[in-house]
């Protein structure tokens, strides 16, 4: 009751909205991204270019959005859920049509000023999509079989897109926060453990249908010596790196892995190495911190939202957020075949960026109009 009554949703002005923000999620956020910054100068060799300027105006870009989507109405995200769905799904079948193909993937559409990838909006459009559906779902529908095929198709559409691009890394992300969004949606555990059953029992299958690329990771991630000057010296260099930062490091740009080139794609996949390498372990461990932080932030936001689908968004964005980070470093320290997943606010990379602060801006907005209630059943009030 005090919640409801600390101020009218509709009575809400610009100024009451930007005083309700969570500025110091914003500063975290800026921390974050101003450490990548730091990472791409020294991937540069000590300069600005190629990577790091981009990096701080695409931040500029998708901090203005962040701000922008977490002034917006909750209520109208939740009418645009769909649409926004639809928006990525055609995205990603236009990718299919007349993408762009770089490093023999085509996940790209040359937009004119930027290449966009429809795959990274679709980690977002899924999330907002799923947590509409489930939004006015009974406790009793969502555990029928019958009425979870809707929320499956919507998943297995785009993951299959994605697959076929292809993009094992963002396909795993695409149905591992769907169905972290599904277990919160009240979908039972024992249905999750047939799945994961049915899985195993298909891997004979499933390895039949992989990439011969996709096939070399995994054998590569099983034994990286059996080739150390071929698929297996992207992870052998990580690890030399991880171990040579030692507790401290060896400073700013004196990381030999790294400032010597023996590691690859600094930039992006092994950004975190190359932190690890020259900040030591203290450094690595404190940007785990801040990026736990952010997850726990999207947690707190969905706790105190009263709307269902401001929690199941929020909850949603904070466990793609979270995925994110732990893919990309269980990836460069051995513990993940290497899948292509980038560190987010650190790796470089623009559509990547923006689609996690427009994340970001949906979970401040959730918090903003926390107070909003949308009705969940036909017999709901407004």
């Amino acid at each position: 009751m005090a919640l409801a009554a600390r101020f009218k949703p509709t009575e809400l002005t610009l100024l009451e909205k930007l005083r309700f923000l969570n500025w110091p999620f914003v500063l975290v956020v800026v921390l974050v991204a101003a450490i990548g910054y730091g990472m791409l100068y020294s991937a540069g060799g000590g300069a600005h270019g190629p990577w790091a300027w981009r990096h701080a105006l695409r931040f500029g870009i998708g901090l203005a959005a962040m701000l922008t989507v977490a002034l917006i109405d909750l209520r109208l995200w939740y009418r645009w859920a769909y649409a926004i769905y639809g928006a990525a799904a055609i995205g990603l079948i236009a990718v299919e049509i007349a993408g762009d193909t770089a490093m023999g993937a085509q996940r790209w559409i040359d937009v004119g000023l930027f290449q966009l990838q429809p795959s990274e909006v679709m980690k977002i459009a899924l999330v907002l999509a799923l947590a509409r559906y489930f939004h006015s779902a009974y406790l009793e529908e969502v555990g029928s079989s019958l009425y979870l095929l809707v929320p499956l198709s919507m998943v297995l559409l785009p993951a299959a897109l994605v697959l076929k691009q292809p993009d094992l890394g963002t396909a795993i992300m695409l149905l591992a926060g769907a169905g972290a969004l599904f277990l919160l949606a009240g979908v039972r555990w024992w249905k999750f453990a047939l799945l994961i059953g049915g899985v195993l029992a298909a891997l004979p299958v499933i390895w039949q249908h992989l990439h011969g690329y996709q096939k070399l990771r995994v054998m590569t991630f099983l034994d990286p010596e059996r080739d150390p000057l071929g698929s297996g010296y992207h992870i052998i260099q990580s690890k030399i790196a991880l171990g040579s930062g030692g507790v401290w490091g060896k400073g700013f740009l004196k990381g030999t892995q790294s400032q010597l080139s023996f590691l690859p794609e600094k930039q992006t996949d092994f950004v975190f190495t190359m932190l690890a390498e020259e900040a030591g372990l203290i450094g690595a461990l404190g940007l785990l911190f801040l990026l736990v932080v952010l997850t726990a932030y999207g947690f707190a936001f969905a706790l105190r939202a009263r709307s269902h689908f401001g929690r199941l968004l929020a909850l949603g964005i904070a466990v793609t957020f979270s995925l994110y980070t732990v893919i990309n470093i269980a990836m460069v320290t051995g513990l993940l075949p290497v899948v292509g997943v980038p560190l987010p606010l650190i790796s470089y990379g623009g559509t990547a960026m923006i689609t996690v602060l427009f994340g970001f801006g949906l979970m401040l907005g959730v918090d903003i109009h926390r107070d909003i209630a949308i009705p969940r059943f036909p017999a709901d009030p407004d």
